[in-house]
């Protein structure tokens, strides 16, 4: 594979960095995992296109060369084919989805709005995740990570994650206080990142319904459900 091919570099990260417009970038608590974020791109751009610095640091380190798809190169070729490729390429676009159909409704009703006159935005994407941004911008970097998985990104895709949940952790509490019982029974009805958690949630809440029934009906002498 060519190296040194800078304007991919460049575009390359342009590309997928271009996704920050659509965070409000410039508050406090969105700097850090947003220039994680920056770091992660710039980091898989001059890898891919740039400089091997992956591949050059093992073979400095311990003395061999590693094989192509080992911390340099396309990750799940050697496995998959260009399947890898494509399913890089899909977590790529759904997060893409997840980061603008979020930033679509919560610009329109809350972040335009002046402050404490914005609404909890419940409906589109937000019904079934309270998170979708988040989401999307960590589906992205799967999907690249799956791409083209190197040293530094392996090491910077589960801080992202971290600063993430941390940063979704204290929205919610930010919410709680803003809108009170109404953000709290939102809260209980969606997931906070993953749409198909919610499943699993409303399964158990289901369940544990028909056991108090059950319960009801044993104490009346009624059929059980």
């Amino acid at each position: 594979m060519d190296y040194g091919d800078w304007g991919l570099v460049v575009a390359w990260a342009v590309l997928f960095g271009t996704f920050i417009a659509f965070i409000p970038f410039y508050k406090k608590s969105q700097r850090r995992p947003a220039s994680v974020y920056i770091a992660f791109v710039v980091a898989l751009a001059l890898e891919m296109f740039g400089i091997p610095l992956s591949l050059y640091m093992v073979t400095w380190a311990l003395g061999v060369s590693l094989p192509e798809g080992i911390l340099w190169g396309h990750t799940l070729d050697q496995y998959i084919g260009y399947w890898g490729m494509y399913v890089g390429i899909a977590l790529n676009i759904v997060g893409a989805f997840f980061v603008i159909l979020g930033w679509k409704d919560i610009h329109k009703y809350y972040w335009s709005k002046e402050e404490g006159k914005g609404t909890l935005v419940t409906g589109g994407i937000y019904g079934y995740g309270r998170h979708p941004q988040y989401t999307g911008f960590m589906l992205i970097t799967l999907g690249l990570l799956v791409h083209w998985a190197t040293i530094p990104l392996l090491i910077m895709w589960p801080i992202l994650v971290l600063l993430y949940y941390r940063l979704a952790k204290r929205e919610e509490r930010e919410m709680e206080k803003e809108f009170g019982d109404k953000y709290v029974k939102y809260k209980r009805k969606t997931s906070m990142f993953i749409p198909f958690l919610l499943v699993k949630k409303t399964f158990k809440a289901n369940q544990a319904n028909i056991r108090n029934l059950n319960e009801t009906s044993d104490i009346l002498g009624e059929d059980r459900v």
